[in-house]
């Protein structure tokens, strides 16, 4: 592939595009996901936290054929767009301590790279919606990519918890 002559060159391929300088990822969102929360105020902020709340994903047509398959795992993980989460601090004080923790130690949705991660059950696949359960992500959220969990490729055991330590349950 022959790049541009301009110094300020931009490879698209597919859904992505990259800049020269590697300063600058852009992403297409790949569906829309649905819950029952029209803000961040109220989602449970975990997926742990969210049981029994349904939802549905949404995947644009263009995208439908990569489905195939999907209704014979349980759980997915969804990738997504924190698009409400405006600006972010180095250091933020987390649900479950009073004290600041370095933001790469949190799982605050205010993070220079937007972007969450969920694992939700799969309780049905029509067409190109997916039913889930155990919610924890504002309605109307942009999906940019879904993975199937696997409990052998996913879970580790965990030896520290870092801050965390005797905070919550593992």
């Amino acid at each position: 592939m022959s790049r541009p002559s301009s110094t300020n060159w931009v490879l698209k391929i597919e859904n992505w595009v990259i800049n020269k300088n590697m300063n600058e990822i852009i992403y297409k969102p790949i569906g829309i996901i649905y819950s029952p929360f029209k803000e961040p105020f109220g989602v449970p902020p975990q997926p742990k936290f969210g049981k029994g709340i349904k939802g549905k994903v949404e995947i644009f047509s263009e995208y439908c054929l990569g489905l195939k398959d999907i209704e014979g795992f349980s759980h997915i993980i969804l990738i997504y767009h924190f698009h409400l989460s405006r600006g972010y601090n180095l250091l933020t004080k987390p649900h479950w301590d009073n004290k600041k923790h370095g933001l790469f130690t949190t799982r605050s949705p205010r993070r220079p790279n937007p972007i969450g991660i969920s694992v939700v059950r799969l309780l049905g696949v029509k067409d190109c919606i997916l039913d889930i359960e155990d919610v924890d992500i504002v309605n109307k959220t942009p999906l940019l990519d879904i993975k199937p969990y696997v409990p052998e490729f996913n879970k580790e055991e965990v030896i520290k918890l870092g801050w965390l330590e005797g905070k919550i349950k593992s």
